[in-house]
C-alpha cells in the first residue's frame, strides 16, 4: 500500500477498530492509540520491510519494539490488517485466556510481538540490544521503537540513550509520541521535560521534529529523512508532535481519554466521524 489515500482509509478503519476493541470490554487505551493510528499505519503499510511469515529473530528484516505497550489497541489493529493474524481476532481484546492482552505479552506466541512492553522505559534498551545484535551479524536492516512522551520520565530512558550513542547505533531509529499529556495530565504539569530535542541531541543523537505527527504525508517524509541519518554513527530520533484521540472529537484535546473506555453514544458518535473503508472483523 502506497498512495496517501490508500493509507488514510486504512488509519480510518484502524481508528474503528480502536474505540470498538476498548468499548467491547469497557477498559483499554483509546487516547493515545488514535494518537499513533496515522504513525503506525504509514510504519507497517509503507516504511518497514518485514515478512508476516513471522519469526522472533527477524533477520534481513525491519524490527519495530512497542514501548508504551498500553496503546496495544492501535498496535493490535495495525499487525493484524497488515496480515500478522487474523482480523477477528480483534474481537478477543483483553479477554481471559487470548492473545490479545492489554499490554503485549510473548508467552501466547503472537505474530508480530517480539517484547512484552508496558513496564514504561524498558523498550529503548531492548531496541537497541537488537540493533547491536543486527550490526554483529551482518545484517543491514533497521530497528524502531515507539515511546511515550511521559515515559520520558523514566530513567532508564536515558541510560540507554547514553549507551546508543556511546556505541554508535546508528542503525536505530526511535520515535517519541510528543502529545504532552499523560495519564494525570499535561506532561509541563505531572514532569517537565524541557527542550527534548536539545536532550537528545545533548545525548549525541540525531533529531528530527515531524511537526503534523497526525499527517500521512507529513510521516512519510520524516521517516524517510530519519532512514537517510542512519548509518552516520548516531542513533536517530524522531520527535512526533501528535494528539492524543486524534479522530474523535470528543476525545481530542485532553488527557481524559488516556484510558477511558466509551459508552454506548460515545461509541456511536466515534464510528460515525469514522466511516468503515476496509470491514469491521
Amino acid at each position: 500500500m502506497s498512495t496517501t489515500q490508500q493509507l488514510k482509509e486504512f488509519t480510518q478503519q484502524v481508528r474503528r477498530d480502536i474505540v470498538r476493541m476498548v468499548h467491547a470490554v469497557q477498559s483499554g487505551h483509546p487516547g493515545g492509540s488514535l494518537g499513533c493510528a496515522e504513525f503506525l499505519t504509514v510504519l507497517y503499510q509503507k516504511e518497514l520491510k518485514y515478512s508476516t511469515d513471522f519469526t522472533m529473530d527477524g533477520k534481513n528484516e525491519d524490527l519495530f519494539f512497542l514501548s508504551n505497550g498500553h496503546i496495544s489497541p492501535v498496535y493490535y489493529s495495525v499487525l493484524a490488517r497488515s496480515g500478522f493474524f487474523p482480523v477477528k481476532e480483534l474481537a478477543s481484546f483483553r479477554k481471559l485466556g487470548t492473545r490479545l492482552q492489554g499490554h503485549p505479552t510473548t508467552h501466547e506466541g503472537l505474530p508480530g510481538v517480539r517484547i512484552a512492553s508496558g513496564s514504561l522505559g524498558q523498550g529503548m534498551s531492548v531496541a537497541i540490544g537488537a540493533a547491536q545484535a543486527k550490526k554483529l551479524n551482518g545484517d543491514d536492516r533497521l530497528v524502531y521503537s515507539l515511546h511515550g512522551d511521559g515515559e520520558l520520565d523514566e530513567g532508564q530512558i536515558w541510560e540507554a540513550a547514553m549507551y546508543a550513542a556511546g556505541k554508535k547505533i546508528d542503525n536505530y531509529i526511535a520515535t517519541v509520541d510528543y502529545n504532552q499529556k499523560q495519564i494525570d495530565g499535561a506532561t509541563n504539569d505531572v514532569m517537565p521535560l524541557g527542550d527534548l530535542k536539545a536532550k537528545f541531541e545533548a545525548f549525541g543523537w540525531i533529531v528530527l521534529e515531524v511537526k503534523k505527527g497526525n499527517d500521512v504525508e507529513a510521516i512519510i517524509a520524516g521517516l524517510d529523512e530519519a532512514k537517510s541519518k542512519t548509518g552516520k554513527g548516531k542513533p536517530v530520533c524522531i520527535l512526533l508532535y501528535t494528539e492524543m484521540g486524534n479522530g474523535v472529537d470528543f476525545m481530542m484535546n485532553t488527557h481524559a481519554w488516556h484510558g477511558k473506555p466509551p459508552s454506548d453514544a460515545q461509541l456511536e458518535s466515534a464510528l460515525q466521524q469514522n466511516p468503515e473503508t476496509l470491514g469491521d472483523y
